[in-house]
């Protein structure tokens, strides 16, 4: 699998084309829902179009807004997947100059600008992630805590039994078979470790 981005913050880019202005704001989203809230959001009422597009994991939607279909929705959400980005959320607002753009023009127009606005932006690596289950004794849970941070994980949940304890631990895919040696190594080889893919990246 390639790697992807999303970004880190959110980002504006304005360019004029051919006396008509268009305005690129784009956003992380982590779900449907909060594209939608994005694009509400920013919404430019005084302009002529607010298109826009996201990419979701497997999701994804555009809009023309009025413009002709295709030439605003469709290149918004080229240029996202273009740069290898998910989790992104763009709308591309556009004041009519007085000068027909054509089809092939707006293409270039609300793709360019869209583009323009996410290579300049920040970006950070979406990586896949699991949960992982521990089973282990206090001594070596207690360890096991202390050196988290180390494999930039996550305890979840935690539960102690009579022999032991279980932690509910979240990390990065890459880092679960160096876990699972610390673990194997702190217990002598009696901890078990369990893991299952989560949905999706996380940034």
């Amino acid at each position: 699998m390639s790697a992807r981005f999303t970004l880190a913050a959110e980002a504006s880019l304005q360019q004029d084309v051919r006396k008509s202005r268009f305005l690129a704001r784009a956003a992380p989203a982590e779900s449907v829902d909060a594209a939608v809230a994005f694009f509400a959001r920013v919404r430019a009422a005084d302009a002529t179009h607010n298109c826009w597009a996201y990419r979701i994991g497997a999701s994804y939607r555009f809009n023309d807004d009025g413009e002709p279909g295709g030439t605003a929705g469709r290149p918004i959400l080229q240029a996202i997947d273009g740069q290898a980005l998910d989790r992104v959320a763009v709308v591309v607002a556009r004041w009519f100059g007085g000068i027909k753009l054509g089809a092939g023009g707006l293409v270039r127009a609300y793709g360019g600008t869209a583009a323009e606005c996410l290579r300049l932006a920040a970006k950070s690596p979406l990586v896949e992630r699991v949960a992982v289950a521990v089973r282990c004794d206090f001594a070596a849970a207690g360890v096991l805590r202390a050196r988290l941070a180390d494999y930039d994980a996550t305890k979840r949940d935690e539960r102690a039994g009579a022999d032991g304890v279980e932690l509910a631990i979240e990390l990065p895919a890459a880092r679960v078979d160096a876990l699972t040696r610390l673990v194997r190594d702190l217990t002598r080889g009696r901890g078990e470790v369990t893991a299952t893919p989560l949905d999706g990246l996380r940034a």
